[in-house]
């Protein structure tokens, strides 16, 4: 899953792309509006955190923007305590949440899985398709009980696939939502780690859509 910060203040910046980035995501970052507000019109991001005192555009102006466009990716708003007026602006610029500045990292995290799930139509923590299962709190895979062990991008092309279960996703598609802007992208790493999954998922799961993308589906009873 790939998520954009846009935070002006350099520590908190470089503290939310650190723990982002460690909890598996995607991760690209902007330091004032402008450069946010164009991030988020070109660039397929899954979700945003996105601070409201901005310079040069200021964070609801950028949402108000997003939104006016079509795009609607969950947005977490970043707020100072006090300025509960900044909280009703965002929401009704678009925002789907909120967060008081200062902030623990796990209420980050846990508020961000839940406008992912949600983003994807799921309810639970834990996504599962027959008895494949990935727990989003603790980033870990089972099937049938059993533990996978998963690399970084193994587990980012799973997760995906895992919100979006049952939908051919293009190989464009996956490269554009596992890798940062930064990142040197090979399309062709995909299949490599879509044949890594299988080995250990079971060959049955992923179904490649010959000219359209791979689909994940529940292993066949039997198979």
């Amino acid at each position: 899953m790939r998520l954009l910060i846009v935070e002006d203040e350099p520590d908190l910046r470089r503290q939310l792309q650190r723990t982002l980035t460690d909890a598996g995501y995607a991760v690209d970052v902007a330091a004032d509006g402008e450069d946010g507000q164009f991030l988020g019109e070109t660039e397929p991001y899954d979700a945003v955190v996105l601070d409201l005192g901005l310079p040069k555009v200021d964070g609801v102006t950028v949402l108000e923007r997003w939104r006016a466009a079509g795009r609607d990716f969950p947005v977490l708003i970043l707020t100072a305590r006090d300025r509960w007026s900044e909280k009703v602006a965002g929401f009704d610029a678009g925002a789907d949440d909120y967060l008081t500045k200062p902030f623990h990292s796990e209420e980050l995290l846990a508020r961000l899985r839940a406008l992912l799930r949600r983003a994807a139509g799921h309810a639970t923590p834990a996504l599962e398709c027959g008895d494949l299962r990935l727990d989003t709190r603790a980033a870990r895979v089972s099937v049938d009980g059993e533990p996978i062990k998963l690399t970084s991008h193994e587990y980012k092309v799973l997760a995906y696939m895992m919100h979006h279960q049952g939908r051919v996703i293009p190989r464009t598609e996956l490269v554009e939502h596992i890798y940062d802007q930064d990142f040197d992208r090979d399309s062709n790493t995909i299949e490599v780690f879509i044949g890594r999954l299988r080995k250990k998922i079971g060959q049955d799961r992923i179904v490649t859509e010959r000219g359209l993308g791979y689909r994940l589906v529940e292993a066949v009873t039997g198979a």
